[in-house]
């Protein structure tokens, strides 16, 4: 048994804070005058951060779009509609005279 004891592990002690050295009672004034005010200040929280919002997963669809020469859209269609919309570009072309061309936009769609 005295042989556990001997191997036994110490905790080291905790370093002691330095003490301060010795002023004159006015010294001693001003630093009890500075100490408060900055305890004052030292209770003084600063504002918490706002918190952040998670980030909401926006989903986005592809459509075609009819356009006449004024970039004003016309007609869209689902984008397995291609067909189609170049059938009703050049239906418009006929009638009207003017220039109409489809595109691909992109739009976001709710998530639900």
């Amino acid at each position: 048994m005295a042989g556990r004891a001997a191997t036994a592990v110490k905790s080291k002690p905790k370093p002691k804070p330095k003490a301060a050295a010795k002023a004159s009672p006015r010294a001693k004034l001003k630093s009890a005058s500075e100490s408060s005010s900055a305890a004052a200040t030292a209770t003084v929280k600063a504002p918490a951060k706002p918190r952040r919002r998670a980030k909401v997963e926006t989903r986005t669809r592809i459509y075609w779009a009819v356009f006449n020469q004024n970039l004003k859209r016309v007609a869209v269609f689902e984008f397995d509609q291609k067909g189609e919309a170049e059938k009703r570009a050049s239906k418009l072309m006929k009638t009207s005279g003017d220039h109409h061309f489809i595109q691909k936009i992109k739009a976001t769609v709710p998530s639900s």
